[in-house]
């Protein structure tokens, strides 16, 4: 029985594969490891469609002052309903296209992103 011998390129090569497995891996992982945690709310599914949610929740107190009484629970369902196999940024468009714009605090956006905000600052 002739005995299976590996050459030094065979290892090399596979070392490179696994450390580009390795390193796609962390490139995928890495980017919910850095960025800022918050405390869970019943919203999050929405909530993780805001790229700066820090922003989103300074944007969301002034669409909170502006509107006195927000029904978050309706707006949620409201706005998973929206949501359904589609984007923010398709839902913005929709929202643009069909007038539902909201001013707050000298910003002006679509209704839906307004909405996200104020669900944020929530």
């Amino acid at each position: 029985m002739r005995e299976q011998s590996i050459s030094r390129r065979m290892v090399v090569a596979g070392g490179g594969i696994a450390a580009a497995l390795g390193a796609a891996a962390l490139g995928l992982t890495l980017p919910r490891w850095l960025r800022r945690h918050y405390a869970p709310t019943p919203y999050d599914d929405l909530l993780d469609r805001l790229v700066d949610r820090d922003a989103a929740v300074r944007v969301g107190q002034a669409v909170r002052e502006s509107v006195h009484t927000l029904d978050d629970k309706k707006i949620a369902r409201e706005l998973r309903q929206r949501f359904e196999e589609r984007s923010l940024p398709e839902v913005m468009d929709a929202d643009t296209a069909e007038g539902r714009i909201s001013e707050a605090g000298g910003w002006v956006m679509p209704e839906s992103l307004a909405e996200l905000c104020a669900l944020s600052a929530g």
